[in-house]
């Protein structure tokens, strides 16, 4: 069994402050989108990754969230499965509510 990374919500931010190069890729809904996201992120719907899978690059570090990190984690796998380097592969912990809570504490949260 394959072991997805996970980063934190302030780990990701201190990469985004420092413009590291990496995919963020959000796989929530688009009613969850519409309440809150972060900048930057690139909106996939976990159930059309399958269909998108040649538009998310395989060259850089990839950092997938949804609302809590489940359907990311999932989605993460679904990406190694499918030919994509576990290294470069991160599941935001606790998702965009975590990001909420101790990043962005003006994000609206649902």
């Amino acid at each position: 069994m394959t072991t997805i990374k996970e980063i934190t919500p302030t780990e990701l931010a201190q990469k985004l402050y420092q413009h590291e190069q990496l995919f963020l890729l959000d796989v929530r809904e688009e009613n969850e989108v519409a309440i809150c996201a972060i900048a930057g992120a690139t909106h996939i719907p976990m159930k059309l990754i399958p269909l998108y899978l040649d538009q998310i690059p395989d060259d850089v570090a990839i950092v997938i969230y949804c609302h809590h990190g489940n359907r990311s984690l999932n989605v993460a796998n679904y990406l190694v499965e499918n030919g994509f380097e576990v290294d470069d592969i991160y599941n935001l912990t606790g998702g965009i509510d975590a990001w909420a809570l101790t990043v962005d504490k003006q994000m609206p949260r649902y």
